[in-house]
């Protein structure tokens, strides 16, 4: 039975406490990447479920190590650490989107931004790691990249995606329009 998006919000939180994520059980030789994809429309709504999904995990389980790290403002952190992110508002407003995304290709290379992800995230002090604003970061990085950059960076700690689009298990379609990305090593996390 496929559940409606309030079906599926009210799951995170059953899942995300689960043994089995926790663990890694019952994945083979895969790494822990899970998914959850929903209908860009309802982008304010899973910004505001989160808040509740991390008051239930603080609650539920207070001895879960856990980081939530917001893609989009961890890019603007990285840009400002680099003293690029006032050279780059100037630059868009002088030359236009095109030219400050090829300036920034290089800075915000998704091995680059994964290194970076790693030293904000702490993996091997967390239990479980939460990422969104991946809809936010784009046209800046895409999803599918960070998350192959990522698999050797994260060890043994889960890695959730909250993704504007849609998963079908073998590739990531962003806001449910952009062509689809092959991505097929990570696992819905609800159904």
């Amino acid at each position: 039975m496929i559940l409606d998006f309030n079906g599926r919000l009210n799951k995170i939180t059953d899942r995300l406490l689960s043994r089995e994520l926790l663990a890694n059980a019952g994945l083979g030789n895969d790494i822990g990447f899970y998914i959850f994809d929903y209908p860009p429309a309802k982008e304010l709504e899973v910004r505001n479920y989160l808040k509740i999904v991390e008051e239930q995990l603080s609650k539920r389980k207070p001895d879960l190590r856990y980081i939530h790290i917001n893609l989009f403002e961890l890019i603007i952190q990285y840009l400002k650490k680099r003293k690029i992110l006032e050279p780059a508002f100037a630059l868009q407003k002088t030359k236009g989107d095109d030219e400050l995304l090829n300036a920034l290709k290089g800075p915000l290379h998704s091995q680059k931004i994964a290194e970076y992800f790693v030293q904000a995230a702490h993996p091997a002090e967390h239990d479980l790691v939460l990422m969104s604003g991946v809809g936010n970061a784009w046209p800046l990085l895409r999803g599918h990249n960070l998350l192959n950059c990522l698999h050797p960076l994260m060890g043994d700690t889960p890695l959730v995606m909250f993704y504007p689009g849609h998963y079908s298990g073998q590739g990531l379609c962003l806001f449910g329009k952009l062509a689809e990305s092959n991505y097929y090593r990570a696992f819905a996390l609800v159904s």
